[in-house]
């Protein structure tokens, strides 16, 4: 199997009393620039192993076993998760630090909606429930009773946010084929109103980093969530900008327009309206500052989507991608020009 050696993870999985016998029915779950994902089967159990993308990146291997270490510190909590059987930080058994977890049944409606979910609008309104009763349970856990202790840097996380995210946008200008910031519309005024606006405490937590439609599992039976997925942003924050995040990339209107997640049927889904009210009631949580929250996770994701913008204008990405993300770039621009007029 490529980019696994099934002989070494046999017998790293002995080594762990992790199954017993031979590795069988081995496939690939995603593969090409992402992270690998491969299930197989050993005994009379099924396992996903996860390890870095082929061509690593600077951080891969550290970025697995920050991985593993929360998906660990969410054994037992209310939060939907992968389960985490087993992690390897070394890189000599498969050359890369890689980790092994339970299979998730379930699926992503991004991809599709079952005949059962597609014929039930209450289902449907139910996922998007599901989804901030997840956001609050993972912002309540203790971070130090799970021993995330150190997993990020929560002390002025919040006043770090627009200078970190400024200086990423002006890094592109190494593309000279870049247009530049004035083909984003009211970038300077956001960052302004965001420094101008900033609230002045926070309660740190768990942050997921990338919480959206396309990161969960829905069950095959419900509208709840069988896991959030893909934990390799996560880290110590302020856990409302995972309600940012998911407000920022979730439908406005009546229908999803080309720069937001398409799902047939979307009638149904929750309003973000109703996604907030019901944030409240299952959190507790002031928000009085929520606007802030979303006008970030605008700002952060629409200058991270102009990055393979800037790429392609230089050759070094695909220009129909490229195109896309710019597209969708200035669609949260404009998302967060209207939360602040």
């Amino acid at each position: 199997m490529e980019g696994v050696d099934i002989p070494a993870l046999e017998r790293w999985m002995d080594a762990q009393r992790v199954g017993e016998g031979p590795i069988a029915d081995a496939r690939l779950l995603s593969g090409g620039t992402q992270n690998i994902l491969m299930r197989f089967r050993r005994g009379d159990a099924d396992y996903v192993l996860r390890r870095p993308p082929p061509v690593l990146r600077a951080n891969s291997n550290e970025t697995m076993r920050r991985e593993a270490r929360v998906l660990a510190a969410l054994e037992g909590t209310a939060v939907p998760h992968p389960r985490l059987v087993a992690a390897c930080g070394d890189e000599d058994v498969l050359g890369v630090s890689f980790y092994l977890m339970q299979p998730v049944e379930g699926f992503n409606p991004t991809q599709g909606l079952p005949a059962l979910h597609a014929g039930d609008a209450a289902m449907r309104h139910r996922i998007g429930l599901s989804m901030v009763e997840a956001i609050a349970a993972l912002g309540a856990i203790d971070t130090r009773a799970v021993g995330l202790e150190g997993f990020g840097k929560p002390d002025n996380y919040l006043e770090r946010q627009v200078g970190r995210w400024k200086s990423q946008l002006e890094s592109y200008a190494d593309f000279a084929e870049w247009p530049g910031p004035a083909a984003i519309p009211g970038v300077e005024r956001v960052a302004d109103w965001l420094d101008a606006h900033r609230p002045s405490s926070f309660r740190p937590g768990i942050i997921h980093g990338d919480f959206h439609l396309a990161n969960i599992m829905v069950r095959p039976d419900s509208g709840d969530l069988a896991a959030v997925v893909d934990w390799e942003l996560s880290t110590i924050g302020d856990p409302l900008l995972d309600l940012g995040w998911l407000l920022a990339t979730w439908p406005e209107g009546d229908a999803p327009r080309a720069t937001d997640v398409a799902i047939t049927p979307w009638e149904g889904f929750a309003t973000p309206q109703e996604l907030v009210a019901h944030f409240a009631a299952v959190s507790g949580q002031d928000l009085s500052a929520l606007d802030w929250y979303v006008v970030l996770a605008c700002y952060k994701l629409g200058i991270i989507l102009e990055g393979t913008y800037a790429r392609a204008a230089a050759g070094k990405a695909p220009k129909e991608t490229g195109d896309r993300l710019h597209a969708h770039t200035i669609d949260l621009f404009e998302r967060a020009l209207r939360r602040i007029s």
